[in-house]
């Protein structure tokens, strides 16, 4: 149960972000708390992905604020005044987070198990025998103990992810970002994924997820949050917005997502 009286994990006040003369994203506030499970809905080119990718500062934003853990992110500030920070200070405050991606982008040289402890040995110093242990704990959270000598090219689209889940993991995040996690698999191979991530919010992991999987963001997500056009539309509980809208625009939308709905 998600207590409210905790500082947010995320906080996002009025977040904007540019590309170009295209505004990707427009004054976007949101808190995220520990513990709950949010799922980003809405049509291509919403922002969803971009907002992801400011809070792992894969992208800066262009105004608002954005707070991870309470702390600002990508800037420090010194009176009045703010101050980019270091690669190094950015890399620290992403160790907070782990993302996983649409595309797997596992290192294709090296096993499941390495895959897995690469991470924590070239990032936060561990010995490799150190990790090995937990490694092969988290591969079996995910079902796949029994691959950990395989490389990606002997794995299915979905074993791979579930691997690339594992991985974020292992780096023991804060907050877990997903960003449309099984648009990249075959229709049959989704469900192991979408399972590994429903074991993940019933132990209490705080997660960001955008995607399509609407049945996913209505059974698990703790709140749903619909985007279009760079902004958030509406935001409530799964069970409010995804039965009964207030905006016209999610209406249209989830129409179209559920036409016989």
């Amino acid at each position: 149960m998600i207590d409210v009286s905790l500082t947010p994990i995320v906080s996002a006040v009025k977040v904007g972000k540019k590309f170009g003369g295209h505004q990707a994203l427009a004054d976007v506030t949101m808190d995220v708390m520990p513990g709950e499970v949010v799922c980003i809905i809405g049509p291509s080119g919403s922002g969803k992905t971009t907002f992801l990718r400011c809070i792992n500062q894969l992208e800066s934003f262009d105004s608002g604020g954005l707070w991870l853990d309470g702390e600002l992110l990508g800037y420090r500030r010194v009176g009045e005044a703010l101050h980019p920070l270091s690669d190094k200070e950015i890399a620290r405050q992403r160790r907070k987070t782990g993302m996983v991606f649409q595309r797997f982008n596992l290192f294709p040289h090296m096993t499941a198990l390495e895959n897995v402890t690469e991470g924590p040995v070239q990032v936060l110093k561990r010995r490799r025998d150190e990790v090995h242990d937990a490694a092969m704990l988290l591969l079996d959270r995910v079902g796949l103990a029994h691959k950990a000598g395989a490389y990606p090219s002997e794995l299915s689209g979905g074993q791979q992810q579930r691997i690339a889940i594992a991985r974020a993991l292992a780096m023991q995040p804060k907050l877990m970002l997903f960003d449309e996690p099984t648009s990249a698999l075959d229709p049959e191979l989704v469900g192991e994924v979408l399972a590994v991530m429903r074991d993940l919010a019933a132990s209490g992991m705080t997660m960001i997820v955008v995607t399509h999987e609407l049945g996913f963001a209505r059974d698990v997500g703790d709140r749903v949050v619909f985007m279009d056009q760079g902004r958030v539309v509406e935001t409530g509980t799964a069970d409010a917005l995804m039965s009964d809208p207030k905006e016209a625009r999610t209406r249209n939308f989830l129409k179209t997502a559920f036409p016989r709905g």
